[in-house]
This record gives C-alpha cells, sequence and structure tokens, in this order.
C-alpha cells in the first residue's frame, strides 16, 4: 500500500485517491459540509486552516491544511519511486 503525506504526520492510501481539490468554490464547500453533517468528513488539519480537499473512493472527504499542488507533487513522487521499484 502507498501512502501520501498530507501534513503533520497524516497520510492517505495513494491508490484510493479520486482527487485533490482547493477548498475555495461553493459547490466544493457544499460538499464538504455534507460530509461533515453525514460522519464522511476526515479532519487532517490539525487547527489549521483547510487548503485541500482529497476525495477519497470511499466516499469520504479528507481535510488537509497542505495546498492541494504540494500534495499532489507528494502522490506524483511517491508513483514515481514505485514505478522504479517495480522495474529494479
Amino acid at each position: 500500500m502507498q501512502l501520501v503525506n498530507i501534513g503533520f504526520g497524516n497520510s492517505v492510501s495513494a491508490n484510493r485517491i479520486i482527487a485533490i481539490i482547493s477548498p475555495e468554490s461553493a459547490p466544493i464547500k457544499r460538499l464538504v459540509q455534507e460530509a461533515k453533517e453525514q460522519g464522511r468528513a476526515i479532519d487532517a488539519t490539525c487547527g489549521r486552516r483547510t487548503r485541500a480537499v482529497i476525495i477519497m473512493d470511499s466516499d469520504h472527504i479528507v481535510l488537509s491544511s497542505v495546498q492541494p499542488e504540494t500534495v499532489a507533487g507528494r502522490f506524483e513522487i511517491d508513483v514515481a519511486k514505485k514505478d522504479e521499484a517495480e522495474e529494479n
């Protein structure tokens, strides 16, 4: 299982990520609010401002205080390492 660091010692499974998006738009804010109401939101911000929303294939929403570009970059690096390991 490949894990992606989403900040402050928190990680999510790379295989289960559907999207990494910014929380600024109204539709995403509604999506997050609905997930919180239904108990599907996982807050990994450690009390900081939410800067990335990670949508998982399990219908969970993970909130991170790390920029979406940073999370995506870490995801790409992890995938590249996995591919390199498989080649060797």
